[in-house]
Formats: C-alpha cells, structure tokens, sequence
C-alpha cells in the first residue's frame, strides 16, 4: 500500500501530451489550446471613438472656442475622414474612426445643437474636457506581433473572442482521449430497470459520464458481470479501441473481485494496488506498453468519485497540455474531529467565501463511501493527511472541487 502522493506522482507520470488537432474555433469551447495566438494588427487598430459625440481639435477649445460649425458625420465603419477646417467638428458615432486633423471627442451629453446649426459645448463642461477625451489611441491595448493567448490555456468564451478578432476560424487543440467507463458487478442492473431487493441501478458510470462530459469527452459506456473469463475477453477488445479505461468495482479482496488478475492477462502492468486513504484504500492503476491507462476504482460511490476527481482529473490535466488548471487550498470553517489514523482522509466539504475573501470549507459527515446521496450537499472533497485527531479551525489543506463556484454557496 503506498500514501497519496506517491500515487499521484506515479500517475502524472503516466501522463504523455497528447497529439494536437486543427478543429473549427465554434468547436473549440472547453478544449485546451495548443498554438501560441498572436495578433495579426494593432489593438485597437486605429484611434477609435469611444463616445457618440462630436470630434474636435482641442487647441481650438483651449483658445476660447466652445461653438463649432459641423462639417460632416464620421460613422462606425466609414473610412477615416478628414476635418477640413480646423475651427470646426465631425459629428461621430462609437466605434468609428477617429477622423483625421482631431484629437479629442466631447460627449454628445455635454453639447447642444444651436439655431444656427453649429454645436455648442454646454458651459458647465467645458473646464471638464480635455486633450484626448473619449479616444481609444491605436495599438494601446496590444501591438501587432503581441502574444495574446499562450498554448496549455483552456478555452472559453473569452479566448473565442480574442481569436476570433485575429481571423483564427481553426484552432489547433489536444485531441481527447478515447475513454471507456465500465460498471462490473452482478448486483448492477440498468436505470431504465426495476431492481430486485438484492440489486441496485448503475450509477457510477453516469456519474464518470457527467464529470467527462463537463471536460468535453463523450466516453462509450460497459457494463460487464463477474465472470473472469468474460472479463478477460471483453476487456481485451475494449483496451484495443480505447486509450484509457476508467472502472468501477472489482479491485478489492473479495472471491469475485477478478480484475487485478485479469489485468495481467490482458497486458496490463500493474504500478500499484491500494493507497493509504478512506475512501478509496482498493484503488488499482497500470498501464500498457503502448502507453494505455487503466484506472480501476473501487466500488462503492463515494470512492469511485473521490479516486476520479482527485486522481484521473489531475492526469487528464496534464495529458491534455492544461497548464493553467489551479492546485486550491481552504481553510476549515470549524473544527474537525476524526479517530487518528495512518490514512489520508478525504472530508466532503462545502465551499463558503468569507468576508475577506478566503476559501473556507464546512465540513460534512455522510454515510459513509456508500452515501452517495450526500454528495448532493458538497462541492468537493479535502484532503488530511493521516495522523490526527483533530483538524482545527482555520487549518488549510488541499481541496478537490467537483462543482463551480457559481453553484457554491457564498
């Protein structure tokens, strides 16, 4: 049995870059970038209005004139115009151009148009305005040949934006693993299926499906029964189609608990069997030669949730080039008190922010690595580190969060 972060370490290990794809950048939402994006012109590209207003040269302001006749309109997405005489104004709209031969825009709420069709600055103003009011000078925000996003990001709506801004239509990304969740057990039936007492619905696979699907992947689904040699058969051909295997059951000491054994005959090199953590001491992982992961988690709901969240996310992480994803600490809301022990536990936690702004997590106790219905009040799991009794108010361990924090309580 080894502790937790060995375990970790020889996981992440594991955890080769996976090769890059070209895909369209409407599809790329969620996905982890792997190009460097530049920007291919100034940002913004010319000096744009910023207010619907009216464009001046502010000398002529500063030397006492606040009415200007108006020489024309520059609109958002006209060519650049140019104020022919210097004592007058362009109307001009958000967005367009800053016309040539001005240099400062006075808001249109700060002017009143006169009976003899010039535009006046409204005296109680005028000492309000300066040189280069309302301008968004070229190339303040980022110069051409800047780099604006760096490959291992994820992408959301922002990181959409900015390439798009750049004529990136295709995005280069890590290609997704192809992954398998597999249920073993005789007791298991289908959700569509009335169990009998001495069965229970499938439910873990589900919960690996949802938590993939959050990081885009779409995993084929097994359902297999405690048959060795079935066993042996289906998952043969199942490590030949896929590059990671994620199981539920089957890993602990029980007479029908056949997968170690299995996993040997099928060419899966076994890198460890059991870590020193409640829940999920039974934990199994190996790999092939060609570099196929199999992580086999215990049984029970808690446990295969926990192992997936603390274990296989951090390798997903990695293998995907995510170089942004944050290792997050909290500190506990109140004591915590649990028989001493050499196992690393894995407290369920609610998040809360206090008025300071520090990640705090409440405590709660379930029912144990089977309550799995006590999830639906946690946000994640924090990890104490074995040894003792009482976990004091304020300490700060790592925590491992399943949900966002727009879904956490505050």
């Amino acid at each position: 049995m080894i502790d937790t972060q060995t375990a970790s370490q020889i996981i992440l290990e594991t955890a080769l870059l996976r090769p890059s794809e070209e895909i369209k950048l409407t599809d790329a939402t969620g996905r982890v970038l792997r190009e460097n994006i530049y920007a291919d012109q100034d940002f913004p590209p010319f000096h744009r209005v910023m207010m619907d207003g009216i464009a001046i040269r502010y000398e002529a302001l500063s030397q006492g004139q606040s009415s200007f006749e108006i020489d024309g309109l520059q609109a958002a997405g006209d060519p650049q115009m140019h104020l022919s005489n210097e004592d007058a104004c362009l109307e001009v709209m958000t967005g367009a151009v800053l016309p040539k031969g001005t240099d400062t825009v006075v808001k249109v709420e700060w002017t009143a148009k006169k009976d003899n069709g010039k535009i006046e600055i409204l005296a109680e103003h005028i000492n309000e305005v300066f040189e280069g009011q309302h301008v968004h000078d070229q190339a303040k925000d980022r110069s051409k040949g800047d780099l604006l996003i760096k490959e291992g990001r994820r992408i959301s709506a922002v990181e959409v934006a900015i390439a798009a801004s750049v004529g990136k239509h295709r995005v280069q990304v890590s290609q997704l693993p192809r992954i398998a969740v597999i249920s073993t057990g005789n007791e298991l039936v289908e959700i569509t299926e009335n169990p009998e007492t001495h069965q229970i619905r499938r439910s873990n696979v589900y919960a690996l499906h949802s938590a993939l699907a959050q990081q885009g992947i779409k995993p084929n689904l097994y359902h297999l029964n405690d048959d060795a040699e079935e066993l042996k058969v289906s998952l043969d051909k199942i490590l030949e189609e896929h590059d990671v295997l994620l199981l539920s059951g089957g890993v602990s000491k029980g007479k029908f608990d056949f997968l170690p054994e299995v996993f040997l005959k099928i060419g899966v090199e076994k890198l460890f069997h059991r870590i020193a953590q409640k829940p999920g001491k039974p934990f199994w992982f190996g790999k092939t030669k060609s570099n196929k992961v199999v992580f086999a988690f215990p049984g029970n709901p808690v446990s295969t949730f926990m192992c997936f969240c603390r274990y296989f996310t951090p390798w997903l992480q990695r293998s995907l080039g995510d170089l942004h994803h944050l290792h997050m600490q909290a500190g506990l809301e109140e004591d915590f008190i649990l028989k001493k022990s050499d196992l690393t536990y894995f407290l369920q936690i609610k998040i809360r922010i206090d008025p300071n702004g520090q990640l705090m997590a409440i405590p709660l106790r379930g029912g144990g690595s089977g309550d799995h219905a006590n999830l639906l009040h946690a946000d994640g799991f924090m990890q104490l580190p074995p040894g003792k009794d009482v976990y004091r108010e304020g300490e700060v361990y790592p925590v491992f969060l399943f949900r966002s924090f727009s879904n956490t309580v505050i």
